[in-house]
């Protein structure tokens, strides 16, 4: 299966992190912005999302608080969780929330691409656009 443009949702109260993974990410894949989880939330209950990156420490809500919730009616979809503050704890909290990964900031851009990568060939069967030019798949 090939998703002809995934779209994927970057949740970070810093917008010039959000910016910049914006820019690692498009063209491959339609990005959306949220500033915090409870946005992050409302965007997926409307939105066919894909893959989400979540940093850890957010207002409202944490990343770890909403792939909780996002699980709860979107099981399948990968979270990728992003934090400055990880710890042995953090990732057991992660894994139980079934985050698909969790990085350790500050990240570098080939950790980065190759987890979401991952991400979406483990879920989705998908194959960057760069291995698979082949229009009939």
């Amino acid at each position: 299966m090939r998703l002809e443009l995934p779209s994927l949702l970057i949740t970070d109260d810093d917008v010039d992190f959000r910016e910049t993974l914006r820019a690692v990410f498009e063209p491959r894949f339609r990005t959306i912005l949220a500033s915090d989880g409870q946005e992050a939330l409302d965007i997926v209950q409307k939105c066919e999302v894909h893959l989400m990156l979540l940093d850890m420490h957010m207002p409202r809500l944490t990343g770890l608080e909403t792939i909780q919730r996002v699980k709860q009616f979107k099981s399948r979809i990968p979270c990728i969780l992003l934090s400055a503050g990880l710890d042995e704890a953090l990732e057991r909290q992660a894994r139980l929330a079934e985050a698909f990964s969790v990085l350790a900031k500050p990240v570098t851009r080939r950790q980065l691409t190759s987890t979401v990568d991952a991400a979406m060939r483990r879920i989705y069967g998908w194959e960057s656009p760069g291995d698979a030019d082949d229009p009939s798949q």
